[in-house]
């Protein structure tokens, strides 16, 4: 009996994971062979076992152009700090052969004075062609009306003759696919996410892609190294390079000053230690239970408060309430309130300094309506009487030093602030107490020059943190989500080396801007000399 031939197993070739994002038209752009292996690598880290509350991956870490974006992991959605946009993202596998092995990505030239990814298919078709020493190919088969003429390094429409420059970009390689990030994992239907349509996968036991748990990572650096170090690379200006803080007053910082460490960083990297280099702790804001959550909640009787800035006035002036809109000669156009048993509606009060008048009533209720920290702000002028606080939830602010200088400072380093603050549930100061309240987007990098100005600043946005006015709980205007974590009209540079999105440098005009709006929630030099 003929016994049929075998053949050799053929050992499967090496598959390499490629991340990438969802532009505007639906189609996939590849992240560079660096961000994917930071990607990459995190993903392993985290399935090797780390749990924390930060599920974030900040991209600026390993590529500056991409300092402004954020990977929320659980949703698999890229953040914009600076605008809010959000999008997909997703690992896919390829070969591992050509151009991912090489690290190599074709891009075109756009119309904002930068270059796009090409999708991965093109890049690979491209770097094949580009090898075989074609001179001209067609990217028909791709849904394109353009050709690509090497001899030219230009992308041409074949309808109008345009032509776009086009660049071939090397980056470190591709990571290899592991089992440590391993498949994409689905239970209950069928998923219909890009990834899944391209590999074939169906409902399968175990769910592990959309929902991959807590992730942390102790910035600058991604899980496992050294919160002290640094890395160094051939092709990255991003470097954060911490030293102690020129000014750290009467604050906690929490911690000895210890020297940074060696460590061997993404494939690729220069090792390098820091002798000089040290680590600035977390300004924290910890907030544990109703009984120590600011001095808000402790904060004196309200009508004693409108007792102490404000004085009783007599004989009222011809003029309207600002707050009521009825004549000060008239009652106040809200009720009386039971409680209380100082101020009737009829009663008339002026500032004390910037001696603007209302009805006593009116602004007992505004105060009412706030936080009850024990402030007032008039609402004419806008000046603050007491100690203002806000109702920023518990999180914290870490500040580094990097060498680097911001455009439009060329003689000064870089102070890069990081906030972080998770999601939670609603205390008593809150609009709703005992809701949940999201955190979209942190941590947040911010960035300021370390000048005599840039420091000063640096200095009232650790006071203004402390009181709880650097964010606030409300409705987000980028993405219209309720009970968020949103800025509180402090403006903060999210761009380190560009301006494109307004949110960077350079900027003349932003130190000055800042200080200003510091100083109408409170915080100016006169609560430096306080601490």
């Amino acid at each position: 009996m003929a016994v049929a031939p075998t053949t050799a197993a053929v050992p499967p070739q090496p598959l390499v994971a490629v991340w990438q994002w969802q532009d505007d038209m639906g189609r996939w752009r590849p992240y560079s062979g660096k961000v994917s292996v930071f990607i990459e690598q995190f993903m392993q880290q985290r399935n090797g076992g780390l749990s924390s509350s930060n599920s974030s991956i900040s991209l600026g870490l390993c590529d500056t152009s991409l300092a402004s974006y954020i990977i929320d992991v659980p949703s698999l959605k890229q953040f914009r700090q600076d605008t809010g946009k959000m999008r997909s993202v997703c690992r896919i596998l390829y070969s591992q052969s050509g151009a991912l092995g090489k690290g190599v990505t074709w891009e075109w030239a756009n119309d904002e004075g930068g270059y796009t990814t090409y999708e991965m298919d093109i890049c690979i078709f491209l770097e094949d062609s580009f090898n075989q020493h074609l001179s001209v190919v067609d990217l028909y088969t791709f849904g394109y009306d353009y050709t690509i003429d090497f001899t030219q390094n230009v992308q041409i429409n074949k309808f109008s003759g345009f032509k776009r420059p086009i660049i071939r970009r090397v980056s470190l390689p591709y990571p290899a696919a592991s089992a440590a990030t391993g498949s994409v994992i689905h239970s209950g239907p069928a998923c219909t996410c890009h990834q899944c349509l391209s590999n074939n996968v169906g409902p399968i036991v175990n769910r592990t892609r959309h929902s991959v748990g807590h992730i942390h990572i102790n910035w600058p650096l991604h899980p496992g190294f050294n919160r002290t170090s640094t890395v160094a690379q051939s092709n990255t200006s991003f470097s954060p390079y911490p030293r102690r803080p020129l000014s750290v007053g009467h604050m906690a910082w929490g911690g000895p000053w210890t020297p940074g460490t060696t460590f061997s960083g993404l494939a690729g990297a220069t090792q390098i230690s820091s002798s000089s280099g040290y680590s600035v702790s977390s300004l924290p804001i910890q907030l544990n239970g109703p009984s120590n959550l600011n001095s808000a909640l402790a904060a004196p009787n309200p009508e004693e408060v409108i007792i102490k800035y404000m004085e009783t006035v007599d004989t009222p002036p011809d003029e309207n309430c600002i707050i009521c809109m009825e004549r000060l000669s008239c009652p106040s156009g809200y009720d009386e309130i039971p409680e209380c048993k100082s101020i009737s509606n009829k009663m008339v009060g002026r500032f004390k300094k910037c001696g603007h008048t209302l009805h006593l009533l009116c602004m007992l209720a505004m105060y009412n309506n706030g936080n009850k920290d024990g402030s007032l702000q008039c609402p004419s002028c806008k000046a603050i009487y007491g100690e203002k606080t806000g109702i920023q939830p518990k999180g914290n602010m870490d500040i580094y030093f990097i060498p680097q200088s911001l455009p439009g400072h060329p003689n000064s380093g870089t102070i890069h602030i990081v906030y972080d603050i998770p999601s939670g549930i609603q205390g008593p100061e809150h609009p709703k107490p005992g809701q949940p309240y999201s955190s979209r987007g942190f941590p947040r990098h911010c960035y300021l020059p370390d000048s005599d100005k840039g420091r000063k600043v640096l200095e009232l946005l650790k006071v203004a943190w402390h009181r709880r006015l650097i964010f606030t709980i409300g409705t987000s205007s980028t993405t219209g989500e309720t009970d968020t974590v949103v800025w509180n009209e402090i403006h903060h540079k999210t761009e380190m080396m560009s301006n494109s999105s307004g949110h960077g440098y350079p900027d003349p005009n932003y130190l000055d801007n800042v200080l200003l709006e510091l100083a109408a929630q409170g915080v100016d030099e006169s609560c430096l000399t306080q601490q």
